[in-house]
């Protein structure tokens, strides 16, 4: 198994790094210019529309027989997948000398259909679903919303061996048994109820084991791994389940990282080594250490607050409250604010801000429970 060398990723992100999108809320409008100024070594194409007529473009790039099919954004409100795809761009815009061995595997070995940014309506309500409500990610099977069947059709198409299907997850998850957040969670998801271990989900894998084991280099003990129950409507399942391998990679928090501008770059390390190991791996047998990333759980709070004091039936009762901090559009800025995620006794959970509040009234802390 190669892995790209971790010390020239981290000397030459920031060559690769795209300044110009930054933040949660990710709009068509912020991706339009950057894909108007790729090079010839991209074909461009409009894909088609949004159900609000925002334009959904395929990018394509690479001569090689391997086929491998990524989109971004099928939740509106999930971008890091977005700005890792971009970065991707970068890197395959500048060719750098130290990883050019990487560059030239990929390119020469594999041809790449991208879709960034899939919802656009969801996108600017900041919001899983698209404009009519539509979870695209549920949708895989009825395709009611046009961005479902425009994936579809590209998928039809294409025929890709290989899927990357990019998400964004809540701070909440914890990898399990450990206090560290699930900085980036992978699923190789399940064809049927029973799990089954088919060969194409063996290769799935596989890659996520090359993705894991370039990751726990830089943070260790912070990867997880997604449940694999089977979703019937999924669109990963799906698509595994027609033939086509999917990875699914959630990004998640990382400390003080609100914006997942540090997830970003973890993102996009993942994505390139996917890449690597599928251009120049002939042997996908090494499927057995994805069992080994421990599984996500749900024991991370953005803050929590101890020893608050609660009136219950007539009474003062001591609690924690843990808050997830959540966001929303208002005035079309992207505001964040503090959501009441659990009550009680938190002392099983973690978090990287505790607050002593026995000397504070809870009318004081400007929760939320919407």
């Amino acid at each position: 198994m190669k892995l790209i060398d971790v010390k020239k990723l981290e000397l030459l992100y920031s060559e690769n790094f795209e300044k110009n999108l930054k933040g949660r809320r990710i709009l068509f409008e912020d991706i339009d210019p950057l894909l108007q100024k790729l090079s010839s070594k991209f074909k461009k194409e409009i894909l088609g529309h949004s159900e609000n007529n925002i334009p959904i473009y395929k990018i394509s790039i690479g001569t090689g027989k391997i086929k491998i099919l990524i989109w971004s954004q099928m939740h509106g409100n999930e971008s890091t997948g977005t700005k890792a795809v971009f970065d991707l761009f970068n890197f395959f815009e500048e060719c750098n000398a130290e990883l050019s061995e990487v560059y030239d595997q990929i390119f020469k070995n594999c041809t790449i259909q991208f879709i960034p940014l899939l919802n656009p309506d969801g996108a600017i309500k900041f919001t899983r679903e698209n404009a009519n409500n539509i979870d695209l990610n549920r949708d895989a099977v009825e395709r009611k919303a046009v961005e479902s069947s425009l994936l579809r059709s590209v998928l039809d198409e294409f025929n890709p061996k290989f899927c990357f299907n990019l998400h964004d997850q809540r701070s909440i998850f914890n990898v399990e048994g450990s206090p560290n957040p699930a900085t980036i969670s992978f699923l190789a998801p399940s064809v049927d109820e029973e799990r089954t271990v088919t060969e194409g989900r063996k290769e799935t894998m596989s890659v996520i084991v090359s993705m894991n084991s370039l990751l726990q280099q830089i943070i260790p003990n912070q990867i997880g791994r997604y449940t694999d129950e089977f979703y019937p409507k999924a669109t990963g399942d799906n698509f595994q389940k027609l033939g086509h391998n999917t990875i699914l990679i959630e990004a998640g928090h990382f400390k003080d990282d609100y914006q997942r501008e540090i997830t970003r770059k973890y993102n996009f390390y993942a994505l390139l080594q996917g890449l690597y190991f599928i251009s120049t791996e002939k042997n996908y047998g090494n499927f057995e250490p994805y069992y080994d990333i421990p599984n996500n759980d749900t024991k991370f709070l953005d803050i929590i607050y101890k020893n608050i004091k609660m009136a219950k039936n007539n009474s003062i009762q001591i609690v924690d409250i843990g808050i997830q901090l959540k966001f929303k559009v208002i005035a079309n800025k992207l505001a964040m604010y503090k959501h009441i995620e659990k009550v009680g006794d938190l002392s099983d959970y973690y978090s990287y801000n505790y607050i002593n509040a026995e000397n504070l009234d809870i009318k004081e802390l400007e929760l939320s429970n919407s």
